[in-house]
């Protein structure tokens, strides 16, 4: 296989091949990270592979190991407590801080991605309901635009797509999120900063428990 490259710096678009195949399970959790196979895979030397490792490390996606080298990251129960339990905090301030300062665009702009939510899950399109309930999340972190709480939001969001996708395909779950985030819109469009939070909060528990 002989990937091609965009013109970006090289190990960043290394490192986002090996970030969809991680996301595919091309590369699957537990797997070994072969530098020279996957250097010799993308038609590069070893030095930006390594670096493009690094990125995903730093991302939570791969787990370096001591005299070992790296492997795809395992998520374990303990592991998804302890995400949802720093997600549920934080994203519960980011919707928040969404509910009193959104402008009336922005609330525009939540309440028209919502319905594409709704239309998705009409539709039983998991795949497109996955996308839109992404950026639905991603418009509240913009609006609330605290770039440190984001930057950790996204990393740890990151971790959670190893596995978290097919947790929408457990009997009622693909329904129940959506009324969950009916609860977070209504809350946020009246500008009820105490009910978005607990929505959400309420939102991550339950996501917490579908990956039973």
């Amino acid at each position: 296989m002989n990937t091609k490259l965009n013109n970006r710096p090289l190990y960043e678009e290394v490192a986002e091949h090996l970030r969809e195949q991680i996301f595919a399970h091309e590369l699957a959790p537990g797997s070994w990270l072969d530098e020279q196979a996957l250097a010799l895979q993308f038609g590069i030397s070893r030095t930006p592979m390594r670096e493009a490792i690094k990125v995903l490390a730093s991302e939570g996606l791969v787990t370096m190991k001591m005299r070992r080298g790296a492997y795809v990251t395992e998520v374990d129960r303990r592991d998804l407590e302890q995400i949802f339990m720093i997600l549920s905090l934080l994203e519960g301030q980011a919707a928040k801080e969404t509910a009193s300062k959104a402008t009336e665009n922005q609330l525009t702009l939540l309440d028209n991605i919502h319905q594409r939510l709704e239309k998705t899950a009409a539709d039983r399109d998991i795949e497109q309901f996955f996308e839109v309930n992404s950026r639905f999340h991603e418009l509240i972190l913009e609006i609330a635009g605290n770039k440190w709480m984001n930057g950790v939001i996204v990393d740890l969001r990151k971790v959670l797509k190893l596995q978290r996708r097919n947790s929408l395909a457990n009997g009622g779950r693909l329904h129940q999120s959506l009324l969950e985030h009916r609860q977070i819109l209504q809350a946020i469009l009246k500008r009820d900063s105490i009910a978005a939070e607990l929505a959400m909060r309420n939102h991550l528990a339950n996501g917490l428990e579908a990956t039973k």
